[in-house]
């Protein structure tokens, strides 16, 4: 997608109101999110952990391991502040379907694009004051452990000036793994972890964050783990 491409499409994204967001968006996405929250709860046993509050204003990365398909779901069920998740332009192709997910505040990426534009969509959102979810393997997980973290977030949050807060998901892979077309019952955890201040951000070198980031995102899934199979924690 060339810088002109770009542009228009995020010119497409319909005036905001009040805190960002369409009035028709923030009406879908507490709908849905009541609905969803009812559905996670009782076919995925939802349960999620805060080491402490989420920043309710400001942009933020929210960075976490990558499991299904489910992920971006469960991460906007865990908490009250609203999450905009990354879309593949492909999806807006089929206009109902690009309709809601804009009024949901998804962020469009072209994958043919460079990384540069991508990043600067990226960017420009966290600017704004969004919290965008970024899930820095790149992909789902192929057998439900947690893969390698790429350093691209890091530029991400420093561009920005954004803190970022680590998740790790747990369960989710189980639910619903590559190999299944539908998703099955079962227990998923969630756990957020202390926020990366801004601060924090800035004094760190992109290697530095990221080796931090890997670092307290394996913690957290070790903390998911122990505590779905009931196991104490070292």
């Amino acid at each position: 997608m060339s810088g002109p491409d770009a542009a228009r499409e995020a010119e497409a994204v319909p005036a905001r109101t009040g805190g960002g967001h369409t009035t028709f968006g923030r009406w879908l996405y507490s709908a849905l999110w009541v609905l969803c929250r009812t559905l996670g709860v009782s076919l995925f046993g939802v349960r999620t952990r805060f080491a402490e509050p989420l920043p309710q204003t400001g942009g933020l990365l929210v960075l976490s391991t990558h499991q299904s398909h489910l992920d971006p779901l469960l991460l906007g069920l865990a908490t009250d502040r609203r999450l905009s998740s990354l879309a593949r332009s492909s999806l807006y192709t089929f206009k109902p379907f690009g309709f809601i997910i804009t009024a949901l505040d998804a962020v469009p990426i072209d994958r043919k694009a460079s990384a540069v534009t991508a990043m600067k969509l990226v960017i420009e959102r966290l600017k704004r004051g969004a919290a965008v979810i970024v899930f820095p393997e790149g992909t789902r997980t192929p057998n439900g452990q947690m893969g390698e973290v790429k350093p691209g977030f890091a530029l991400l949050a420093k561009k920005a000036g954004v803190p970022i807060v680590p998740v790790a998901i747990v369960g989710a892979f189980e639910c619903w793994p590559r190999s299944r077309m539908f998703p099955r019952p079962g227990r998923v955890r969630l756990e957020f972890g202390k926020v990366i201040s801004v601060a924090e951000v800035a004094a760190m070198d992109e290697r530095a964050l990221t080796v931090e980031c890997d670092r307290r995102l394996r913690e957290l899934d070790a903390k998911a783990r122990a505590v779905r199979s009931r196991r104490p924690v070292a």
